[in-house]
C-alpha cells in the first residue's frame, strides 16, 4: 500500500555531511564482518600455539555415600576429592605445527579480504560522490537552460503578437521548454538516487549537521582524505 501511494520527488537537505569516507564506511557491514572475521581468526593462532605448551587443570569431586539409607545425609556420608591434571600432545608436534601454518595463512587471506573490502567500499563512495557531483552539475546546467527557455517563449509570443513570426515558432519554444522541464524533472530524481546510493556506500546511520559552511559543493567534495559537505541548498527552490 505505501508503494501504491504516488508521492513527488523527496527533497534534498540543503547540507548533505558525509563526515570523513574513510571513518564513515566503518558502519558498513560488509566491513565490520570482515573486521570480526580477521579479528576471529588472529585468535585461532593463538589458540593452536597454545597446544604446543602443557595445561593443567584440577578436577574435584564432592558427594554423598552410605551403605544405609538411614544415615546417609549423616556427616559420615560425605566424600571428596581434588588433585590436578596434566595434558600434553608432546608426540603431536609435527601435527600442532602444521595446524599453526593452516591458521597463519587463514589469517592471511582474512587480511587480504579485509583489505579488499575497503578498497571496494572506498571505490563505492568515489564513484558515488562523482556521480552525485555531476548529476548536481547537470542539474543546474538544466536550470538555467530551463529559465532560458521560458524568456524565449515569452519573447515568441510577443513577437507573434506583434505579427512577425507565425504561431509555429511559438509552439517550437514551448516544445524545447517541456523537453528541458523533463530533463530538469528527471535529473532531480536521479541526483536523489545517487544520493541514496551515497548514504548506502557510506553505510548510512548518521544524521545532518547543522550550521555547516554553504560555501563547499559536492563539485568540491571528491576529496576523500578531507571532511565532505555537499551543498544542494540551491536545487529545492
Amino acid at each position: 500500500e505505501i508503494l501504491e501511494e504516488e508521492k513527488s520527488i523527496p527533497k534534498i537537505p540543503e547540507n548533505v555531511a558525509v563526515g570523513i569516507p574513510a571513518n564513515m564506511i566503518r558502519r558498513r557491514p560488509d566491513i565490520r564482518m570482515a573486521e570480526r572475521r580477521l579479528a576471529a581468526q588472529t585468535a585461532r593462532i593463538g589458540v593452536a600455539i597454545s597446544d604446543l605448551y602443557p595445561k593443567f587443570y584440577i578436577f574435584g569431586t564432592i558427594g554423598l555415600e552410605s551403605i544405609s539409607s538411614s544415615d546417609f545425609w549423616e556427616g559420615s556420608s560425605k566424600f571428596w576429592s581434588i588433585g590436578p591434571t596434566v595434558n600434553w600432545s608432546i608426540f603431536q608436534g609435527g601435527a600442532i605445527r602444521q595446524n599453526i601454518k593452516v591458521q597463519n595463512e587463514r589469517q592471511r587471506q582474512a587480511l587480504l579480504n579485509y583489505e579488499n573490502t575497503i578498497l571496494q567500499a572506498l571505490e563505492d563512495v568515489e564513484n558515488a560522490l562523482t556521480a552525485y557531483a555531476k548529476e548536481q552539475y547537470r542539474f543546474d546546467s538544466l536550470k538555467k537552460s530551463v529559465a532560458a527557455a521560458k524568456r524565449t517563449v515569452l519573447l515568441a509570443m510577443d513577437r507573434y503578437k506583434a505579427g512577425l513570426i507565425d504561431f509555429y515558432n511559438v509552439l517550437d519554444a514551448e516544445r524545447a521548454l517541456l523537453d528541458l522541464e523533463d530533463q530538469l524533472t528527471s535529473s532531480r530524481g536521479e541526483m536523489v538516487a545517487n544520493l541514496a546510493r551515497l548514504y548506502k556506500a557510506l553505510g548510512g546511520g548518521w544524521e545532518y549537521a547543522k550550521n555547516l559552511e554553504n560555501d563547499l559543493t559536492a563539485r568540491d567534495a571528491l576529496n576523500l582524505d578531507n571532511t565532505t559537505i555537499l551543498n544542494s541548498d540551491i536545487y529545492n527552490k
